[in-house]
């Protein structure tokens, strides 16, 4: 487990860094145009993750594919390279950008994100599979989905931002 948890730390690393310098470039536009926009990025990825979920069949061959690569290369540089790709405009790497786009404080953001991810990478490493038996991932991604809609709702709107 530890080399997993390393391999997605060090990703994160670089993904929280990239997020603060787009936050920084972010905050010299007008606010109002990166309000939208960021409601407009949580609602496609709502939309992406509907989409990946109701195409069960090719995430189970992806997800069966991903799994043969981490038998046969090393943790490390698996969870690294899974993590790192995966990550590229997630909705951590949004919202870690927003924040910095909002608050202008790169050190404290990037800490506090790295920091956070970290964390749940501990936890989700540290519960493996065990939470797979319990739980389907399905439901989640699409209740995950709900959520970015509401944030991209208020976003819009003006509640948020």
């Amino acid at each position: 487990p530890l080399p997993v948890f390393l391999g997605a730390a060090a990703a994160f690393v670089i993904q929280s860094a990239v997020a603060v310098v787009a936050g920084s470039l972010l905050s010299l536009l007008p606010r109002e145009p990166i309000r939208i926009g960021a409601g407009v990025l949580f609602l496609g990825m709502a939309a992406l993750l509907v989409r990946r979920n109701l195409r069960k069949d090719q995430a189970d061959e992806e997800r069966a594919v991903e799994q043969e690569e981490v038998r046969h290369r090393r943790p490390f540089m698996t969870a690294f390279s899974l993590v790192f790709v995966a990550e590229w405009g997630d909705l951590t790497q949004l919202a870690t950008a927003a924040l910095q786009a909002r608050y202008q404080q790169p050190v404290v953001v990037f800490v506090a994100a790295t920091l956070a991810l970290w964390a749940v990478s501990a936890i989700a490493v540290a519960l493996g599979n065990r939470l797979g038996a319990w739980i389907p991932e399905r439901p989640l991604q699409f209740a995950a989905a709900g959520v970015m809609v509401l944030v991209a709702i208020a976003l819009i709107s003006g509640l948020l931002g």
